[in-house]
């Protein structure tokens, strides 16, 4: 098997897959590069495939077939190429094409719950939230990038030693390898002295989504998380923004507990399956 190497990367074309998985020999496909596949009929590109390797190690795949055929043969092709584990997400509203991976050998490991936050706080109850004393906001754009590379890089090893980046929201960043923190000017933080000990991370998307909220062991159950999710809403609803979109793993009962208790509602799902 060939490892994947980074998504910038490029190599030469391989020569094309005999998968199995449809009776048409008319279609083929080539792994035109590291992390990208290509399914083409007479001629024309009638499906595609790709991988992610993302900072937590785990290597996401996905295609895009319209016939099912040619889904299963991009999909065979791309697991005879790549080692596994190889993990994808569907939209569990999606059954065809949770089948389709089904069918492939995936199966589903985790569920996450998306949800549409209220940002008012009228409505959320967070407006009288403050943050503990001593803990101060600071924020987005205007987090010091050091100190904020370095909680950022604190919270990653807690994970890892804790409950494992298998059990975080399944998001893909693009990102150089050892890199998390692509746009420091995202991240508000929580500063406690002179260390920064919490953040949280809003991606700039249609409906802005909480990327990322997370506080160091240490100083954990001390209403950190709820002072920088007030922060973050509060400021979104100035702008003008009435809902925000948080995806929530369906095992973290901390998490949902918070987001449903500032009456978050449940607004779809995403299923991360894999193969071994």
């Amino acid at each position: 098997m060939n490892a994947l190497h980074s998504p910038c990367s490029q190599q030469s074309p391989q020569p094309p897959h005999g998968a199995p998985g449809t009776d048409d020999p008319a279609v083929v496909v080539t792994r035109i590069s590291d992390t990208a596949w290509q399914a083409v009929q007479d001629d024309r590109v009638v499906g595609s495939g790709d991988a992610s390797r993302r900072p937590d190690g785990r290597l996401f795949v996905s295609a895009d077939a319209w016939h099912g055929p040619v889904f299963d043969r991009l999909v065979a092709a791309m697991a005879a190429d790549l080692p596994e584990p190889l993990h994808t997400v569907t939209d569990e509203t999606d059954h065809d094409t949770t089948a389709a991976w089904q069918r492939a050998g995936f199966t589903t490991v985790r569920r996450e719950w998306g949800y549409l936050l209220p940002t008012d706080p009228q409505a959320t109850g967070l407006g009288p939230v403050r943050p503990p004393a001593g803990v101060t906001i600071v924020p987005a754009g205007e987090a010091e990038e050091g100190p904020l590379r370095a909680l950022d890089r604190v919270i990653h090893a807690e994970v890892e030693a804790g409950i494992g980046w298998p059990a975080m929201p399944a998001q893909v960043l693009p990102c150089p390898a050892g890199t998390t923190v692509l746009d420091p000017t995202r991240y508000a933080v929580a500063r406690r002295g002179d260390h920064y000990v919490g953040l949280l991370r809003v991606a700039p998307v249609r409906r802005p989504r909480i990327g990322l909220l997370a506080v160091r062991a240490d100083h954990q159950r001390l209403g950190i998380a709820r002072a920088l999710l007030a922060h973050a809403l509060e400021s979104m609803h100035r702008g003008g923004t009435t809902t925000a979109w948080a995806d929530v793993a369906e095992s973290n009962t901390a998490a949902t507990a918070l987001v449903e208790g500032i009456g978050a509602r449940r607004a779809g799902a995403t299923l991360e399956l894999v193969r071994h």
